[in-house]
């Protein structure tokens, strides 16, 4: 598919917002197990879509109230320069990282290896068949790791799914080498408690700290017994990964974290670890997106992170999924994945509370540091209640003297945010797609992220797409170049 030549505005709200029955109330009174799009090795459905969601569907894209099925629209200051559909990988696919002329995608099967010298014409260098939902996925040097959560007979590719009650199971870290990008080495694996659903680096000289993020235990899991209140540390050695291991699972929540219903019955998912941690090398901290709590760590010792400042939303926020700094790191932005990334929460029955970001400043000094709210953000593109949208992977856009972000809201597409004054945030730029042909689908973009000049989005189901802002707000940032980018572990762009 190819962008219109001219993209035709999309009005900003639908009409005659319908209540969200049927595929949202399903899916939100599912509890923990809706918490991520989750479906192991297999693609993910998003259940049955209503009959009534896609009346009203077809109703709103006739009215020109959302895109067509499958159509491509964006704002005009974004360009759609490509697309790139699914190669021999055919899950779903994930998270993103780059290296010089380099982007990684993961994807439920393994990841795939892209050219990106050209942006408007990437290519596949390399494909790897390495099945373990989710492979979230980073690079450091010429190591790459990739995150297993989905329970796995042994720790090799040619694994098969096996219950996590079997103690033979096997869920972690993997670890390659990429100094050759056409055929990547598997070269070690480290188990971890409840596997990995996400991890984030942290490099220190000859090592690579790898923060693992799992929740979920059960007292049936061998491997993965609560309370799971921490993460486990791993530790790579740059020289000899084949000797990686854990070092450490520090407490993060002493009391156990946030413990939802009934206490608090809008924290919907109660703490049990955490979903995604942010670092900031260059200021020695980290931010913490821990299901029903949101963290402040310092990282002066990258082997020992300590929490100083928690906060919770336990009137908005469902699922506290990802976090992101501004440039000075005086900003977090945390994200609320309502409805687990398969629910359609981008309507005005929902409203512009749930399902957002949160900004949040730091203030305070050394351990005095402090976590206060002040907005939410959500995109004002209403989406058809057939669409699985919500606040998802994004980074910041390097501009000096503001803060812009691009970020993913699945089916709600790619969104451009400034959130310089952090009280009115406001949407600058968009790109999406209308609503699949086959509404029972998950999809859209899971990462939008923008790297020297260029926004990369890897979609669940449409493949690799590559955007391009062109706004005076934005002007200056093509001219940060960096060598290597994993969103999670936040550059120093100053």
């Amino acid at each position: 598919m190819t962008s219109l030549p001219r993209p035709r505005a999309r009005r900003r709200h639908l009409g005659a917002a319908a209540a969200v029955i049927g595929l949202l109330s399903t899916l939100l009174a599912a509890g923990p197990a809706a918490a991520i799009p989750d479906p192991g090795d297999s693609p993910a459905t998003s259940g049955k879509v209503s009959k009534q969601d896609r009346t009203e569907a077809e109703a709103a894209i006739e009215s020109g109230e959302i895109p067509g099925v499958d159509e491509v629209v964006h704002s005009r200051n974004v360009s759609h320069l490509t697309n790139l559909p699914k190669g021999a990988l055919k899950s779903l696919n994930t998270d993103l990282a780059f290296q010089g002329r380099y982007a990684f995608a993961g994807n439920y099967d393994g990841f795939t290896v892209y050219d990106i010298s050209r942006p408007k014409s990437p290519k596949v260098v390399s494909q790897v068949l390495c099945p373990g939902g989710q492979n979230d996925i980073s690079v450091s040097g010429d190591l790459l790791f990739l995150s297993t959560d989905a329970s796995r007979s042994d720790d090799s590719c040619n694994s098969t799914a096996q219950s996590p009650t079997e103690k033979s199971s096997w869920e972690g870290i993997k670890v390659f080498d990429i100094s050759d990008k056409r055929n990547p080495r598997y070269v070690a694996a480290v188990e971890t408690a409840c596997g990995s659903h996400t991890h984030t680096l942290v490099p220190d000289r000859g090592n690579v700290y790898v923060y693992v993020s799992s929740y979920f235990p059960d007292e049936t899991f061998p491997d993965c017994q609560p309370p799971h209140d921490g993460i486990s540390i791993v530790k790579v050695p740059r020289k000899a990964p084949e000797e990686a291991s854990v070092i450490d699972f520090p407490v993060l929540f002493p009391d156990g974290g946030n413990p939802g219903p009934p206490e608090n019955p809008v924290a919907m998912v109660p703490t049990t670890g955490c979903h995604d941690i942010t670092a900031f090398p260059e200021l020695k901290l980290a931010a913490g997106a821990c299901m029903g709590d949101g963290i402040l760590m310092d990282i002066s010792d990258p082997a020992a992170p300590r929490v100083i400042d928690r906060v919770q939303d336990n009137e908005n926020f469902a699922f506290w999924h990802s976090a992101t700094f501004n440039e000075n790191g005086r900003k977090v932005v945390f994200t609320d994945e309502l409805g687990g990334g398969v629910g359609a929460t981008c309507n005005a029955e929902v409203g512009d509370k749930r399902g957002a970001n949160g900004i949040y400043h730091i203030t305070g000094k050394g351990d005095q540091r402090k976590l206060v709210f002040k907005s939410y953000f959500k995109i004002p593109r209403h989406q058809a209640d057939t669409e699985n949208c919500v606040a998802h992977n994004g980074s910041l856009i390097p501009v000096k003297g503001r803060d812009i972000m691009v970020q993913a809201w699945y089916q709600g597409g790619v969104s451009f945010w400034d959130f310089t004054d952090s009280t009115k945030p406001r949407e600058i730029g968009y790109f999406e797609r209308g609503p699949y042909s086959d509404p029972d689908s998950i999809g859209g973009s899971w990462s939008a992220y923008y790297y020297n000049g260029h926004v990369y989005s890897n979609d669940i189901q449409m493949g690799f797409d590559v955007l391009e802002i062109r706004d005076r707000r934005t002007a200056g940032a093509e001219r940060v170049r960096l060598d290597e980018l994993n969103p999670q572990t936040q550059p120093d762009y100053r």
